[in-house]
C-alpha cells in the first residue's frame, strides 16, 4: 500500500467518524427522535383528590377555589403493550413560555408541563407544539358524564362503572378507560388512544384499580 493511499483512507475514516458523531449528536438533541411505542396514554387527573392529599396542593394553582377544577392533565403518554413505557429519548429545552400559558387552563403548574415534555414528549416524535397541541386536542375529545363534571357531594362508585358510563359518553370500547385508586380514592382516569388520538382498548399491561369501590371527592 502506498503512503499516499494510506493518508487517503485514514482521512476517508475520520471524516466517516465525524459524520457518525454529528448523526448520533443529532437524534439525541432532535425532539423528533421516536422512541417505539404502541399507544399513548393521556392521564387525567381528578384535581379535588390531589388537592386534598398532596402536600403541594396548597401552592399549587390547580388547588385556587375560585377555579373549582376537576378534571386536569397530567400527560399523555407514549406506553408500550407490556406496560413499560420510554422516556427521556432526547435532550429537552425549556418549553416556551408560549406554550405553557397555552397550556395552563387544562395542565395548571409550569412545572408539570416542562417535566411532561422532557420526559415523555420527547418520546412522542412531535414537536414540542405538535405535542401540547395534541394534549389539548385529547383532553377536549373527551366526553366527562354529567355527574362527574362538578359533583357537589362525596360519589361512590365501582371502577366498572365509572369505566362504563365514559365509554358510552365517548362511544368508546369499554376498555378505552382505567380509573386509577390508591387507597380506593378516585385520583385519575387513564385513556388509552391510538397515535392518531382515537380510543382503544387498553394493554393488559396497565395497572387496573382493583378496589370494589371508590371515593370521588367533591369540586370546590
Amino acid at each position: 500500500m502506498t503512503k499516499r493511499l494510506a493518508s487517503a483512507l485514514l482521512l476517508l475514516a475520520f471524516a466517516c467518524s465525524l459524520i457518525a458523531t454529528s448523526f448520533a449528536k443529532h437524534r439525541k438533541n432532535n425532539p423528533t427522535s421516536q422512541a417505539t411505542f404502541d399507544y399513548y396514554l393521556l392521564t387525567m387527573s381528578w384535581a379535588p383528590e390531589f388537592c386534598a392529599t398532596n402536600p403541594k396542593g396548597k401552592s399549587s394553582s390547580e388547588c385556587d377555589p375560585k377555579r373549582h377544577l376537576g378534571f386536569v392533565v397530567h400527560g399523555l403518554w407514549p406506553q408500550n403493550n407490556t406496560g413499560a413505557y420510554p422516556q427521556e429519548c432526547s435532550t429537552a429545552q425549556p418549553v416556551s413560555q408560549a406554550i405553557v400559558q397555552q397550556m395552563m387552563p387544562i395542565m395548571p403548574d409550569s412545572g408539570l408541563i416542562q417535566h411532561e415534555w422532557a420526559k415523555h414528549g420527547t418520546c412522542s416524535g412531535l414537536s414540542v407544539q405538535d405535542y401540547f397541541d395534541s394534549i389539548q386536542k385529547a383532553f377536549g375529545n373527551v366526553k366527562v358524564p354529567d355527574e362527574y363534571r362538578a359533583p357537589a357531594d362525596m360519589i361512590k362508585d365501582s371502577p366498572s362503572d365509572i369505566e362504563k358510563k365514559f365509554a358510552q359518553a365517548n362511544n368508546a370500547p369499554h376498555g378505552a378507560f382505567r380509573v386509577s385508586c390508591p387507597n380506593a380514592d378516585f385520583a385519575a382516569l387513564e385513556v388509552c388512544l391510538t397515535k392518531d388520538l382515537q380510543y382503544q382498548e387498553c394493554a393488559t399491561g396497565l395497572k387496573e384499580c382493583r378496589a370494589p369501590q371508590v371515593s370521588i371527592r367533591p369540586t370546590p
